[in-house]
């Protein structure tokens, strides 16, 4: 399974980039993560809602910042739209979402 966040810190550093249009490549599917809390994002794991474990950690030993977006590409091989999402924070919070179709909005934000 591949799973990617391009340019992290190069994205926070610089304050974020202009929201992407969704795209659904043949085994591909892009959005935008957002981080609209006030605390730094540690993991975040999606899931196809078919599935009953959550998946790999997106941010694989990064962080996305409060305030900050980054593209994010789900590389799974699934011709899904439909994922359950979880977001971990540095002071332990997490916050769920199950059952968001992803292609239809093209973005994700997470509030606290």
């Amino acid at each position: 399974m591949r799973f990617s966040i391009g340019a992290l810190f190069a994205l926070a550093a610089f304050g974020g980039l202009a929201a992407a249009t969704p795209a659904m490549a043949a085994d591909e599917l892009e959005f935008t993560l957002t981080n609209a809390t006030s605390v730094s994002a540690t993991e975040f794991y999606v899931s196809p809602v078919n599935v009953d474990d959550w998946e790999d950690n997106l941010l694989e030993g990064k962080y996305l910042p409060a305030g900050n977006e980054v593209t994010v590409t789900i590389g799974d091989g699934r011709r899904t739209c439909t994922y359950d999402l979880k977001t971990v924070f540095e002071d332990g919070r997490t916050a769920e979402n199950d059952g968001i179709n992803l292609c239809e909005l093209g973005k994700y934000t997470v509030h606290e």
